[in-house]
């Protein structure tokens, strides 16, 4: 069965280019990515990973641990961040799994036989500090992700782990938000003592807390 929002992410011990990790274990309090690519030494995946790179500062700063995956082995993963470095502009920073005998890949579903029955499909699973899946995305080999509309969605998954509000479409950090649909006007009014704006009684547009 595929795994589903509020799932707990299954935990695994796997090898990686930066050592044995316990999945769970090398989360700690933190929020993570676990991304899937099909194949080394492949040019939209080498552009990927290279942006994941450079991108790992955005990360950090959000507490999220980035770690990567294929069904290439260890020894294959550190030949080809030379590569990676030398065309992206930016060394890995990040731990990448070797999973060659797809313990990991399986786990996750991360193949998909109609698409390949070797390789990984490109996916995306958020998971936040209770080890519970946020967020899930799946790409085809074909075409190379948005790793900026990962951290958006991060932003809003932890503004909203916080705040009883929802994002709207395109949302941005700093951009308003909508009170969420739980909340009563009466439970609103301590909340967001600032008031807001309501086009419709059940859109009620506030800017957003914390800033």
């Amino acid at each position: 069965m595929a795994i589903q929002l509020g799932d707990e992410a299954p935990d695994f011990t796997a090898d990686t280019t930066q050592g044995t990790i316990n999945f769970h274990e090398w989360l700690g309090d933190s929020w993570g990515v676990l991304f899937s690519h099909p194949k080394d030494f492949t040019p939209v995946c080498t552009t990927e990973l290279g942006m994941v790179a450079k991108l790992k500062p955005e990360f950090d700063k959000r507490n999220v641990k980035v770690i990567g995956l294929s069904v290439d082995p260890v020894e294959s993963h550190n030949r080809w961040e030379g590569d990676i470095a030398e065309t992206q502009g930016t060394a890995v920073n990040f731990p990448m799994i070797g999973d060659a005998d797809r313990t990991v890949s399986d786990l996750y579903g991360m193949i998909h036989p109609n698409a390949s029955d070797t390789l990984t499909v490109r996916s995306v699973f958020v998971i936040g500090p209770d080890k519970k899946v946020k967020l899930t995305i799946t790409y085809p080999a074909s075409t190379g992700r948005n790793f900026d509309e990962v951290l958006r969605v991060i932003d809003s998954l932890q503004l909203t782990a916080t705040y009883p509000v929802a994002t709207p479409v395109n949302w941005t950090d700093g951009d308003d938000v909508i009170i969420g649909a739980a909340v009563s006007d009466e439970d609103a009014k301590a909340k967001f003592p600032n008031g807001w704006k309501a086009p419709k009684p059940y859109l009620r547009i506030v800017a957003q807390p914390g800033r």
